[in-house]
Order: C-alpha cells, then sequence, then structure tokens
C-alpha cells in the first residue's frame, strides 16, 4: 500500500495502538529538544501532532506539514491554537515555505519512507534560518537491517509501508554535503534492554 493511503488508513488508530516506536520518538524529541531554544519550527511528517504539543511549550509559531488528509484531520482536532497552522504537502517536491523561516526543524518517522535525502536537507537548509537546528528521529537503520519497518493491524491483516534504508552514512553524508554541522547522534533502545538493537537514531545538525 502506498505511503498517502497507508497514513489516511492509519490515521484512525495511530494515537491509541500500542506503538513502541511512536512512544520513544516522543521521548527522543522531548528528551533532545528541551536543551535548545526555539520561536519558528516547521514540522515534517506532522502527522496528528503527536509532537506538536510539545513544540508549543516553547515556539511562537509552528507549520505542521504532512501529505495525510485524515492524519491532518486529527491534529486539527486536537490542537486549535493559533500559533500552529498544519499544511497538506508532498515533502519529496519543493516546500511552500518561506526561505529562512525557522529555526528548527523537525522530522519524526518520516524519511524512511523518503528515497531522495539529498533532496530534503537541500529544502531544509534553505527554509533554516543561520544557525537554525534540523533534528531528525527515524527508526534505526539496525532495525531496517533485521526486517523492521513501519507497519500496523486492520481488521483485514497487517499492512506494511513502503520504506527506504538509510545507512547512518547517508544522513551523515548529505548533511555535509548540503552545508550542516553535526551537533549530536544518539541511539535509543527501548525501556530495560539496552543489551538489545537500538530503536531509534537521533541526529542534530546546525546550518
Amino acid at each position: 500500500m502506498n505511503i498517502q493511503s497507508a497514513y489516511n488508513l492509519w490515521s484512525e488508530e495511530y494515537d491509541s495502538n500500542p506503538n513502541k516506536t511512536r512512544d520513544l520518538d516522543q521521548r527522543a524529541t522531548i528528551e533532545t529538544l528541551k536543551r535548545f531554544d526555539f520561536s519558528t519550527v516547521l514540522e515534517l511528517g506532522c502527522g496528528t501532532g503527536k509532537n506538536t504539543s510539545y513544540l508549543l511549550s516553547k515556539a511562537a509559531r509552528i507549520i505542521g506539514l504532512d501529505f495525510s488528509e485524515k492524519m491532518l484531520e486529527k491534529a486539527k482536532e486536537k490542537i486549535s491554537d493559533k500559533r500552529v497552522t498544519f499544511k497538506m504537502a508532498d515533502l519529496t517536491k519543493v516546500w511552500e515555505i518561506e526561505n529562512d523561516f525557522a529555526d528548527l526543524i523537525t522530522s519524526s518517522l518520516t524519511l524512511e519512507h523518503i528515497e531522495n535525502l539529498d533532496h530534503i536537507f537541500s529544502q531544509a537548509y534553505q527554509k533554516l534560518k543561520t544557525n537554525g537546528l534540523f533534528f531528525i528521529c527515524e527508526l534505526h537503520p539496525f532495525k531496517q537491517y533485521s526486517g523492521s519497518k513501519a507497519k500496523f493491524d486492520t481488521e483485514g491483516g497487517t499492512v506494511e509501508l513502503e520504506v527506504y534504508i538509510h545507512h547512518i552514512t547517508d544522513y551523515l553524508d548529505n548533511a555535509k554535503t548540503n552545508g550542516f554541522q553535526l551537533v549530536e547522534l544518539k541511539e535509543w533502545f527501548d525501556e530495560n534492554d539496552e543489551n538489545g538493537l537500538p530503536r531509534l537514531i537521533s541526529f542534530v545538525f546546525r546550518k
């Protein structure tokens, strides 16, 4: 099933179904970004707004982009704040956001669905202010190597989403090519399972 259709279907249960990856991403986002100051935020793949509420605790303005109409409907139902604008957008195209808009761009559990990372880093560089931060949190490639991918259960069976494997060096090389400097790289494990494979990996890059 293609990504857009899958997330439209998943939207009804995305926030309520047990999901270790979703929950760990939320913790990683908060623990990482609480140490940084930001005012204007561009949230890539904002989905149902699961991280938007936290970002609002620090930001003066947020634009959330997603290409799932149903996910955005859920986000708008949960968050009615004039500081937030949710927009439908295809991140593989040119982002209809003014250049130098954001001092923080976030991307959580989104880039495994996008093949061309160079385009993402190129657009992010244009939309960030000087010294702005690009926070990425994704399923760890080690998990991908073992066969893990985004999926969810329906009455008709398990739906697996289209994904691309990105190696750690893919993130680092594309960031460097597009003018970013690495601030932080961190691996995130399931609770009480630090001897297993890390579930997520996060990066903070600076323009």
